[in-house]
């Protein structure tokens, strides 16, 4: 398991996403997301700090693919189309605004083996909020070594509500793709975007999760 360096500084991951053409998809400007981080690095908002884009402006379906491993791109599961229909939990408010801060981002290895189901009330009880799925893409931009293979994570922050009030079972999670399947072995060590079941238990995916979050 690695232990994860330092997040970079709001003004490094601004110019990351400006690079990966993250601005452009949330139709704003690069200077805009320049001014954004700068005004947080002036207030102190550097440290273990991730810088977000609103789900409603660019959807995890845009984020996967810019996504990174071994030279191969991203990708959303073919079973899950419907990847931007999940949406965050009552509970995960966001920030009214189109960029904001995620604080102290944690892959929540401790819970490796939970479910879902356990998973949350433990967050909730230790004053953590689940990450949402565009949340923990944005975080694996910023830092790749958030994912390694049998240490991945759950955001269960996101969940998909069906037309008659109650949520499907599935919970989206990002890891490692092994190239079995549908995926192809062409995509053998990608990123990918896919979802577990909402009350199973897997070994190699903790919980991630934030502290909380700010508009500025």
């Amino acid at each position: 398991m690695t232990t994860l360096p330092p997040l970079p500084p709001l003004t490094a991951q601004a110019e990351r996403l400006i690079e990966l053409g993250v601005h452009e998809l949330a139709g704003m400007s690069a200077g805009e997301l320049r001014a954004f981080a700068e005004d947080a690095h002036r207030v102190g908002g550097d440290g273990d700090v991730l810088l977000a884009v609103h789900p409603s402006r660019v959807p995890a379906s845009a984020l996967a693919p810019l996504l990174r491993r071994a030279d191969k791109p991203g990708f959303v599961v073919v079973d899950m189309p419907d990847v931007d229909d999940f949406a965050p939990l009552d509970t995960v408010e966001l920030p009214d605004a189109p960029l904001y801060l995620v604080t102290a981002p944690d892959r929540g290895d401790d819970m490796a083996n939970w479910s879902p189901e356990e998973a949350l009330p433990a967050l909730t009880a230790k004053d953590r909020t689940p990450l949402v799925l565009t949340e923990g893409i944005h975080w694996v931009l910023q830092q790749p070594e958030a994912l390694e293979r049998n240490h991945c994570f759950m955001t269960i922050g996101s969940r998909l509500r069906k037309a008659n009030g109650t949520f499907d079972a599935r919970t989206p999670a990002i890891w490692i793709s092994n190239g079995t399947g549908r995926d192809g072995r062409e995509r053998r060590d990608a990123p990918k975007v896919g979802w577990c079941w909402w009350g199973n238990r897997h070994t190699w995916l903790g919980f991630g999760s934030t502290t909380g979050r700010r508009a500025s």
